[in-house]
């Protein structure tokens, strides 16, 4: 009866469990919806942003700026770069921590002086473990991502390179391609790359007027680039929250499949052992009565 109590209290241990998960499945799942439609109402004006600074390389090809300075005179070992990484607060979303760390690991390996601005607990947390120079004033989470965030990381990344502190910037997140495939994704924030521009497919629902600059194009570029690096920081910071959840999602619903498949193994043994415990009785009581009948006689 012991083994049978301790089959039971394990079920019932997994059933609890089966619960947590499945509330976390649907808690994420609601989150990465709101995460995607975020990210598709403010995705047309971000696209507005890169086609203007298109044209104008396109109309001005010989305009020079500071944000497309690629610094070349500077040598591999001496440039400093700068990472802004984007990790979860908390695990339970399969290897979706685990790819953007690799991801920068690699990019720690290449020559230079490197310095990280780290997005989530987790990263900040795993690179501190790890004596990695990290910036202190990034105490940001991932938790429900904000334009007003993205302008306050945007800023500090542009300031340290137009100041020199900074040679190169890069963005590494989780890009979700779709609801099963998410793949960690380094992307170039600083210095801006003309052919990234030229080479550029442009969405067709984007409309465009005749071009004006005033009162120059370098003035124009000096507006219209901090808010395209922006808003670049702010589509990772939501592609990477959306990426999250969907790979919350998949550890829970993992999960959840697997407590359903224990609780039938489980639910096999206890009925076996039951049914063991029942014939033990039934024969203790058919050999007791049989005693008692040969007393009798």
């Amino acid at each position: 009866m012991a083994n049978i109590r301790e089959i039971q209290s394990r079920i019932n241990s997994v059933k609890d469990t089966m619960k947590i998960t499945n509330a976390m499945y649907m808690i994420s799942s609601s989150k990465m919806t709101q995460a995607r439609k975020k990210l598709a109402n403010t995705e047309p004006y971000f696209y507005g942003l890169q086609g203007e600074i298109s044209r104008i390389l396109r109309h001005v090809p010989d305009i020079e700026h500071p944000y497309f300075d690629t610094r070349a005179k500077i040598p591999k070992e001496e440039r400093k770069i700068g990472s802004i990484v984007i990790t979860a607060d908390k695990g339970l979303a399969g290897s979706y921590n685990h790819n953007i760390i690799k991801l920068e690991e690699e990019i720690l390996a290449q020559p230079g002086h490197h310095k990280l601005f780290v997005v989530g607990e987790l990263g900040r947390h795993y690179f501190t473990k790890h004596n990695v120079e990290i910036d202190t004033n990034f105490q940001y989470t991932v938790q429900n991502p904000t334009m007003h965030r993205a302008r306050d990381i945007g800023c500090e990344i542009i300031r340290q390179f137009e100041a020199g502190e900074l040679d190169e910037v890069y963005i590494v997140f989780t890009r979700m391609e779709n609801s099963i495939q998410a793949e960690a994704e380094k992307a170039k924030l600083l210095p801006l790359e003309r052919k990234s521009f030229h080479s550029m497919k442009m969405p067709l629902n984007i409309h465009r007027k005749a071009i004006e600059l005033s009162p120059s194009a370098e003035v124009v570029m000096d507006t219209i680039v901090p808010n395209y690096v922006i808003g670049m920081v702010y589509g990772a910071l939501v592609e990477a929250y959306a990426s999250e959840h969907n790979a919350r999602m998949m550890a829970m619903k993992a999960a959840t499949d697997s407590a359903e498949s224990l609780i039938k193994e489980l639910s096999i043994i206890y009925n076996r052992a039951r049914q063991a415990a029942i014939t033990q009785e039934i024969t203790e009581v058919c050999s007791g009565a049989r005693a008692q009948k040969q007393k009798r006689k």
